[in-house]
């Protein structure tokens, strides 16, 4: 089928839109491949805008002046650069949570919270020693309390020492006695990670210690946690608390209507 001249530039000046913006905004995604990727990309959108060129078999006037037209408009509107990045980083950040599977809400025996059939899944991932995973325990509870259709996966994410790796060991020793909630609240409460304030935890859930002190040194507790540090390697984030909602992540002490507002989105996505 023919097409007018105007038609046929339609793909030349999307290729060439693509490859402006992920050359001049630099864009990149973060997976410790990040200059490798960029380039990548790049190439790939200048092979593109290479190719939408032939096919449309326009002279080299008509490519001179479908650039400058692209430039000048990118140049007057600079805003749809961020636009644009931010979009590309929402669909690769879907991408890399669905590549996690099930294996992202699916939790680890007993680390769970709210409604355990609850439609709506919140992914937390959190440390002891971070003081705003500390600060989210009260908007999480509040959630919890709030939406009755919210379950709750806590995945012991110990990143910042140690101790965090050892309150992280019991929480999931808690969790098969079922008791991971008590221990996880406890813990926040008891203050920074370390033997005292663990054991105190500990003892305030009710745990078997014994048990306990067992499981937390267990192959299958280390496991968990080997899997959720390779998670959130997959994903793409560094801190805590994170949060998985849906297809949404959202990191740092966001507060109850912040959360709020995330389950409502996942919601109405069904």
């Amino acid at each position: 089928m023919d097409q007018s001249p105007t038609n046929a530039r339609l793909p030349l000046i999307f290729a060439i839109i693509a490859a402006l913006l992920l050359l001049g905004a630099g864009f990149y995604f973060f997976t410790g491949q990040e200059e490798v990727e960029r380039g990548d990309k790049a190439a790939y959108a200048a092979a593109d805008a290479e190719k939408a060129i032939s096919a449309a078999g326009i002279s080299k006037t008509e490519r001179a002046a479908t650039e400058a037209i692209v430039r000048a408009y990118i140049l007057e509107n600079p805003e749809i650069i961020t636009e644009a990045v931010e979009i590309l980083q929402k669909r690769e950040m879907a991408k890399r949570m669905g590549s996690a599977g099930n294996a992202l809400t699916t939790p680890f025996p007993g680390a769970v919270g709210g409604n355990p059939k609850g439609s709506i899944t919140v992914v937390e991932f959190t440390d002891y020693n971070c003081g705003f995973c500390r600060s989210s325990v009260a908007d999480l509870n509040r959630l919890m309390a709030s939406e009755k259709d919210v379950r709750i996966v806590y995945r012991e994410l110990p990143i910042l020492s140690p101790t965090s790796r050892d309150a992280a060991r019991w929480a999931l020793a808690a969790a098969k006695q079922g008791k991971h909630k008590a221990f996880h609240d406890a813990m926040f409460a008891a203050g920074p990670a370390n033997e005292q304030t663990i054991t105190a935890a500990a003892r305030s859930a009710g745990l078997d210690m014994a048990r306990a002190a067992k499981d937390a040194a267990s192959e299958e507790v280390n496991a968990e946690i080997e899997r959720n540090l390779s998670m959130m390697q997959q994903i793409g984030f560094s801190g805590t608390p994170t949060f998985i909602i849906g297809d949404q992540m959202l990191e740092g002490a966001l507060g109850y209507d912040a959360l709020k507002a995330a389950v409502d989105r996942a919601r109405k996505k069904g």
